[in-house]
């Protein structure tokens, strides 16, 4: 019998016989809940007395505070990719890049192993010639020689579109404006050997050759900060006291190349005239006096081509 009381009354019904008066209704609003009840009946009783009240909206469910703040961060991180998207493309155009350039990989841990195959020749005790990286990456690397021409329009574009060099200098060009190359440096741009004064290694005998590299590995360190581990002959032009000598001065590797850019124009060593995974590009520090076109229609031209071939430009000195 209790139980069915405690049923009326949790239902909120009227008394078991008769019409319920204001007395009865003052007696059982007084009464003590029953003993057991607990604060399941006391709960209940009050979801009751709340029947027919209006009830504020739902507040939305909160994320706890690492979710919430996981949740941000992808948001803030998909809106930062997107601006800068748009700020890359926006630079490219302004220099009159046709398309975003590609983005090289990250540097490798480890550099290649060089093994005698198409594009590389080694030697025992010499420094290996390399025409063309081993990888299976769709990269190719921008190489630019000499140093004559300084335009900082050049090193701007570069640095502004990400483009990676790897510079090779001669002294009797360079000296008069190291700091163009100090600039480069400062960039992430490498600065290696290309002797004291640009001359034809091959007529050279042992000590000549020796000179000219050593010494300008000295120069560089002086006026770079670095001593150079790459070292290009100039006009590809070696012989074996060359790449001695060049080991003697602390030259790691020395690369030449399978393509040679221009302003207007890309020259390629293979008949299929087309860039090849690894391949190494040559240009050079040349102006208007030289060329049909300045330093940044050179680039342009370069990054446009490798684009279009479905190549990234990656950094030289990472490989070798």
């Amino acid at each position: 019998m209790a139980a069915v009381c405690l049923s009326a009354v949790v239902a909120g019904c009227a008394a078991p016989t008769g019409r319920e008066t204001p007395s009865s209704r003052a007696g059982r609003s007084a009464a003590p809940a029953p003993v057991g009840a607990g604060a399941t009946a006391t709960a209940t009783a009050s979801a009751s007395a709340d029947r027919g009240v209006p009830r504020p909206p739902a507040v939305p469910l909160a994320l706890p505070g690492l979710a919430r703040s996981e949740e941000e961060s992808s948001s803030e991180a998909v809106a930062r990719r997107e601006t800068a998207v748009r700020e890359a493309l926006e630079t490219a155009h302004r220099w009159g890049v046709e398309r975003l350039p590609l983005k090289a990989p990250q540097r490798p841990v480890s550099k290649p192993e060089l093994t005698p195959v198409q594009g590389v020749k080694l030697q025992a005790g010499r420094p290996p010639v390399v025409y063309r990286v081993p990888t299976d990456e769709k990269i190719v690397f921008l190489t630019v020689d000499d140093g004559a021409e300084k335009d900082p329009e050049f090193s701007r574009m570069a640095a502004e579109l990400g483009i990676p060099l790897s510079t090779y200098v001669a002294d009797y060009l360079a000296r008069e404006d190291y700091g163009y190359f100090r600039n480069l440096a400062a960039q992430g741009d490498a600065v290696n050997n290309h002797t004291i004064n640009h001359r034809n290694l091959k007529v050279l005998g042992y000590d000549q050759q020796r000179d000219e590299i050593c010494r300008q590995q000295d120069q560089l360190e002086q006026q770079i900060g670095t001593r150079p581990r790459l070292f290009r002959p100039p006009y590809g032009e070696y012989n074996d006291d060359t790449l001695r000598a060049a080991g003697s001065c602390g030259i790691e590797a020395v690369p030449l190349w399978n393509e040679e850019a221009f302003p207007d124009h890309m020259e390629y060593r293979y008949d299929d005239q087309r860039l090849h995974a690894g391949d190494i590009i040559l240009t050079h520090f040349r102006g208007t006096d030289l060329w049909p076109g300045t330093m940044p229609d050179l680039l342009r031209k370069v990054v446009n081509d490798v684009t279009a071939q479905g190549f990234a430009l990656a950094r030289l000195d990472d490989y070798l």
